[in-house]
């Protein structure tokens, strides 16, 4: 992805670019395409019925990650504490789709690849928001 060169051509910005919130946005994109892959996946699965949960989670989890992506995307410092909020409740939907997934990675490779990106999105949302500090 090209987020740290975009975003540290903006103005307010000058080319001091947040490094952990660069990683957190290429990993909520990773994550989305990852959570929505995965869904699909388990939609074909012959035990669907079992993976409802899954899926719900994967589709929750990648509408989650897409607009955090995009909302730390459009960081200019007004909107810290709205981007603060978003990184924790993106960490919290990929820890979920993450427990999810773990459940069926022994039967199910895309659980499994999906259940490790999900791990990173939420370490990478959970280091990001340590950076982030609320405009007072």
């Amino acid at each position: 992805m090209h987020a740290e060169q975009i975003i540290g051509t903006h103005p307010d910005v000058k080319g001091q670019v947040n490094d952990a919130l660069i990683r957190c946005i290429e990993e909520c994109y990773d994550c989305a395409q990852s959570c929505v892959s995965c869904a699909d996946a388990c939609l074909v699965e012959s035990n669907v019925a079992t993976l409802r949960q899954c899926i719900r989670l994967n589709l929750d989890c990648a509408d989650v990650c897409l607009a955090t992506g995009a909302i730390a995307t459009r960081r200019t410092g007004s909107n810290e504490e709205l981007i603060r909020s978003m990184l924790e409740s993106c960490a919290l939907a990929c820890r979920l789709c993450a427990e999810e997934c773990g459940r069926h990675a022994s039967h199910h490779e895309h659980c499994r690849i999906c259940a490790d990106v999900c791990r990173r999105c939420e370490e990478a949302c959970e280091g990001a928001v340590r950076t982030v500090g609320f405009a007072h």
